[in-house]
């Protein structure tokens, strides 16, 4: 049996792996600025603090799957939003065929009904 720590450390793990792919996702239908971002994914659970998102975006830009635009701001200086590319619409599509196929895989073992 796993302690709570350990649970806790699985947890964690998932989150980190699935991070990139929910960025990706969410930037499917709009543009968005990092500090939108990271407030979006703590508050639904899946990031801390919004020092995770700036990394994890250069990151996503430095690998094509996203592209990023000046805007100006009406509350400061101009702001970096970011973007699908082709690439990032690519991956996104390849991980949900994959997600879909492991989350079935997941759900049908831990109902007990794969035999």
């Amino acid at each position: 049996m796993h302690s709570m720590g350990a649970d806790g450390q699985v947890l964690a793990n998932l989150r980190k792996g699935v991070l990139q792919y929910c960025v990706l996702a969410l930037m499917r239908d709009a543009d968005y600025y990092g500090h939108d971002l990271a407030r979006k994914l703590a508050q639904s659970g899946l990031m801390g603090g919004t020092g995770t998102i700036y990394p994890l975006l250069a990151r996503l830009r430095r690998n094509g799957l996203v592209d990023t635009t000046w805007k100006e701001s009406t509350s400061g200086p101009p702001r970096r939003y970011y973007r699908l590319t082709k690439s990032g619409k690519s991956a996104l599509a390849e991980f949900t065929a994959e997600w879909d196929l492991l989350k079935k895989t997941v759900d049908v073992t831990m109902n007990g009904t794969l035999k």
